[in-house]
């Protein structure tokens, strides 16, 4: 695991110093050593930081050329099938003298033999990486299938200044003098919905995010982003379903995930697992334990508030294999310590707020291991998430009310203030303190029918702001994939439609995001068998049954965990990584919170409307309302905003 970064112009000067400030500001994503390589006549600028997974020695390092010389490679991520390709090569007659045997070399010694693309489809693996073609003077960008790994890109500067900047993270190209600092409002608008920036958008205009399977040339001569596609993963759910039987299916899931197991256990310095207790990190901790002459390493995270709490079910989990089990609980001094560095760990704004156990889990499993594999897109591949049943039940009743009817009683519902419709439905629904009230829930389910399609729905039930453009002054949301692509798959299931669009969105965008700056922050690679793009599609030619069978979900991963792990160690309620951020804005975090949610700072902000938001705060201080995940949303804008003034700011006075 590595990052990298570049920059590709008509003519620059000081190019190894440029390049080495672009690779300094990420060398959390490489510790063990840096490289360079620059062709000033061409204009192309090449910076590579290292973890050593595979190959330790020198003839691992990077930037790598082939052996012809032709390319020149920088590369982060791992190709979990490159000995194949070694011997595709031998056989074909095409393979160099090996150095040594990492993966970058096999993959540029590929592109050599069969061209770039030709080469990538052939992998197994998780990837981004940059590749100058020095005969026809062109630059290349590649991203893996599910987008486990980041890759940003965008023209910047003008004039003779004018910079084709890219590189794992923004920090990276934000250390480049072109790089611009104006904050794309539409993307803010975004992250109020998500909790992310999406869509292949980024914070900063003219800079943008590469799509999963996906791949970018680029020129000086022609400076227009050329993107193909390689690998689609709505394409994974249009296949034909299986025919076979249970028993045979559940075989053939068993042996490809304990061959994406198998190759994701390779590794040159100590490997772990994340353990949470639930099937998913379950499954993969027992094809691991299965294929281990040892035992495994596992970490996990605890939380003192018991519904958030599932560090005793990992326990009960790794007391059954026989793994070497650490956890941690978490205490209010960890997160006063930790809050402070999220805008620098995560770049631009993000609030999952289990950002906070996910980097505390990589720091304590550093402490012993350099590879840990999780339990990754296990949700999104068989039916996991409530919200899929959930959805397609509301679908379901909705589609029988005329649509005028639907609207009629969504405008007539939003008409009655929340207070009203709280004192209106009290004798009929009990609400719990800390709970949605009434009135907001009475407004949700307005909003849900008058949706219209499942994919507004699907949209309704991700956001935590439904309104996001009334929270960002002057916003307009940009249009989302989440609207755009998936009714092109209208002959599939609604549950299929909305996994398909968590696949594309959500799953990149926030989940895979999370892991990998909250663990490559302590230089930690993480690897996530379920997304082997094989399991991908075998997942998209099962029938629903064999993933949602009436409110049992993930039917067949759940019929293989259970040859490794007892089904009493399991079978519960659905938690979820989910942490107390409402509990916790109102107790240990609620000082740092009231001093970014000043009306001064707010105002000061130039993106937020003051009113609502600390409307919205003191809601929430008063325990009748819980507005914890809203507020998160808030609370990371600001403190991004704030980190990246001050970032600029000393970049500017350096420069």
């Amino acid at each position: 695991m590595c990052g990298f970064a570049g920059f590709l112009s008509s003519s620059f000067t000081n190019g190894e110093r440029l390049i080495e400030a672009m690779t300094r500001k990420i060398a959390h994503r490489g510790p063990d050593s840096a490289g360079s390589w620059l062709d000033t006549d061409a204009g192309i600028a090449l910076g590579h930081r290292r973890l050593a997974i595979l190959e330790l020695s020198p003839a691992g390092q990077q930037p790598m050329e082939a052996a012809s010389g032709r390319y020149v490679l920088v590369f982060n991520g791992e190709i979990y099938n490159h000995l194949d390709l070694r011997d595709d090569l031998k056989r074909a007659g095409r393979a160099p003298l090996w150095r040594g045997h990492s993966d970058t070399e096999t993959l540029v010694a590929g592109f050599d033999a069969w061209g770039v693309g030709p080469t990538i489809t052939r992998t197994i693996g998780m990837f981004a990486f940059a590749v100058w073609d020095r005969k026809e003077r062109t630059l290349t960008l590649g991203r893996d299938r599910m987008g486990e790994k980041p890759l940003y890109y965008g023209w910047q500067g003008e004039g003779a200044s004018r910079t084709f900047l890219f590189g794992s993270e923004l920090q990276a190209l934000k250390a480049h003098p072109s790089c611009g600092s104006k904050i794309n409002r539409g993307a803010v608008v975004q992250f109020m919905r998500y909790g992310h920036v999406s869509g292949g958008q980024a914070i900063y205009e003219g800079l943008h995010r590469l799509a999963p399977g996906c791949i970018a040339e680029v020129s000086v001569r022609q400076p227009d982003v050329a993107i193909t596609s390689y690998w689609s993963a709505a394409a994974t759910i249009g296949q034909p379903k299986t025919t076979s039987s249970l028993d045979d299916t559940v075989d053939a899931l068993d042996a490809l995930l304990r061959d994406a197991v198998g190759r994701q256990m390779l590794a040159d310095v100590p490997l772990g697992a994340f353990l949470s207790g639930g099937i998913d990190s379950s499954l993969i901790v027992g094809l691991m334990q299965a294929q281990s002459e040892r035992p495994v390493q596992t970490y996990t995270i605890g939380f003192n508030e018991p519904r958030y709490n599932e560090a005793e079910f990992a326990a009960g989990v790794s007391n059954y294999l026989g793994t070497e089990h650490t956890e941690l609980y978490v205490n209010d001094a960890e997160l006063r310590d930790v809050v402070p560095m999220l805008p620098k760990i995560y770049d631009e704004p993000f609030a999952d707020a289990s950002q906070i156990p996910t980097y505390l889990v990589s720091k304590l499993a550093k402490g012993d291991i350099s590879v840990a594999l999780s339990g990754d897109g296990g949700d999104e591949l068989f039916c996991g998430y409530d919200r899929y049943r959930q959805g397609a039940d509301l679908m379901r009743r909705l589609n029988g009310v005329p649509r005028a009817l639907l609207s009629t009683a969504s405008v007539a519902a939003q008409a009655v203030p929340t207070g009203i419709w709280d004192k209106l439905l009290a004798p009929l629904r009990k609400v719990p303190p800390g709970k949605e009230p009434n009135g907001q829930w009475m407004h949700r389910m307005a909003d849900y029918a008058a949706s219209g399609s499942l994919e507004i729905l699907h949209q309704q039930l991700v956001s935590r702001w439904r309104r996001p453009e009334e929270v960002v002054l002057h916003g307009e949301e940009p249009p989302s994939l989440l609207r755009t692509l998936a009714p092109l798959r209208r002959g599939e299931s609604d549950h299929e439609r909305m996994m398909l669009l968590d696949l594309i969105s959500s799953l990149p965008d926030g989940i895979l995001t999370k892991v990998d700056r909250a663990a490559m922050h302590v230089s930690l690679e993480t690897r996530a068998p379920l997304l082997d793009h094989r399991v991908v599609e075998f997942a998209g030619r099962l029938p629903m049954p064999m993933k949602l069978q009436g409110n049992q979900s993930k039917w067949a991963l759940r019929q293989v965990l259970y040859r490794y792990v007892p089904a009493e160690l399991i079978e519960r309620p659905k938690m979820g990584f989910e942490v107390p951020v409402g509990i916790w804005l109102r107790g240990p975090l609620r000082e740092w919170a009231e001093d970014l949610l000043q009306p001064r700072h707010l105002s000061d902000s130039g993106f937020l409307n003051v009113q609502m938001v600390r409307q919205t705060w003191s809601e929430h201080l008063s325990g009748h309302f819980n507005w914890g995940l809203q507020l998160w949303h808030i609370l990371m804008f600001l403190a991004w905003q704030n980190s990246a003034s001050d970032v600029s700011k000393a970049r500017t006075a350096v420069l």
